[in-house]
């Protein structure tokens, strides 16, 4: 199960004590920073799963000072991995603290205490920051296939590329968006919308967000609907209402599962769409040329 939301609290590591002087001895060295807390983004996008089982993080503390004027050991680092594309924001103000989107970037969260100053008494080291920060994923895509439930997109999905979406002939089959890759560019099946989802019904907004970081849409509809334009203007209506500019998006109807009609209906309902002014390609997963076409035209859509 993708968990796509987390709540945990990260510590930078305690400043160590500073070494007192000893009556006739060498001066006390000051204490060992304490460690700090780092993120790293990560292709993985399983890995906010981890805080199932462990919600609270607190790098190395640092290490106390020894005669000599010798400084303790500093404290160990700590890396968080974390999905690329993950926005973390601090809980106590709601603010973004940053936005994780480059491969391999790593981000400084949390700073470790400062070492306490050896000497005639020896000071105590300073606390690590704190902080209790939430962690919510939006996925990065190229295409996203967006449509009401049992619109044929993870059928689709499956075909296009190397994913293994769990399929079925009832709504609501796709529980958590599903990823896969095609010809370099990724593909993600967002669950199935449904009137009212931009105020919770349904799977909700929960699915909505990760439309926001989708960089073209692919709006699937299925022939089996009886008014394909109140389908598309359904959805387009949540996604309004979720967010105004997600209707800014690019986008492509693809009206799938053209094997259930016949001839005649498939040319009334593409007629039906044109009204729409939106490019239009009709598939069906049973039809390889269909497939194949539809390659063709999602191939050049980023040569444009």
């Amino acid at each position: 199960m993708l968990i796509d939301y987390a709540e945990i609290t990260v510590c930078g590591g305690h400043g160590g004590a500073g070494m007192p002087k000893k009556p006739k001895g060498a001066d006390g060295g000051n204490g060992g920073d304490g460690g700090d807390v780092y993120v790293k983004a990560s292709s993985n996008l399983d890995l906010l799963n981890q805080f199932s089982q462990q919600d609270h993080f607190t790098a190395g503390g640092g290490g106390m000072g020894a005669r000599n004027n010798k400084t303790g050991k500093r404290g160990e680092d700590i890396e968080i991995l974390l999905p690329l594309g993950t926005s973390i924001y601090d809980k106590k103000t709601n603010d973004l603290i940053f936005d994780i989107y480059k491969m391999g970037e790593r981000y400084l969260i949390c700073k470790g205490g400062k070492g306490g100053f050896g000497g005639l008494t020896g000071g105590n080291g300073e606390k690590g920051e704190e902080k209790k920060i939430i962690l919510n994923l939006r996925l990065i895509a190229d295409f996203g296939m967006i449509g009401l439930p049992n619109a044929g997109k993870s059928s689709l999905l499956n075909e296009l590329t190397n994913a293994e979406a769990k399929t079925a002939d009832y709504p609501f089959t796709t529980l958590e968006p599903n990823l896969g890759m095609f010809g370099g560019k990724c593909i993600a099946d967002i669950p199935g919308l449904i009137e009212g989802a931009s105020t919770g019904k349904g799977l909700g907004i929960a699915f909505l967000k990760h439309i926001e970081k989708v960089g073209y849409l692919l709006h699937c509809i299925s022939c089996e609907t009886i008014d394909v334009t109140s389908d598309y203007q359904t959805v387009r209506h949540e996604l309004s209402e979720f967010k105004p500019e997600l209707n800014n998006k690019p986008e492509m109807i693809v009206l799938t599962k053209t094997d259930l009609v016949d001839p005649d209906h498939l040319k009334i309902l593409t007629k039906e769409l044109k009204k729409l002014k939106k490019k239009t390609v009709s598939v069906s997963i049973h039809d390889y040329q269909s497939l194949e076409d539809l390659k063709k035209v999602l191939n050049n859509i980023f040569k444009t």
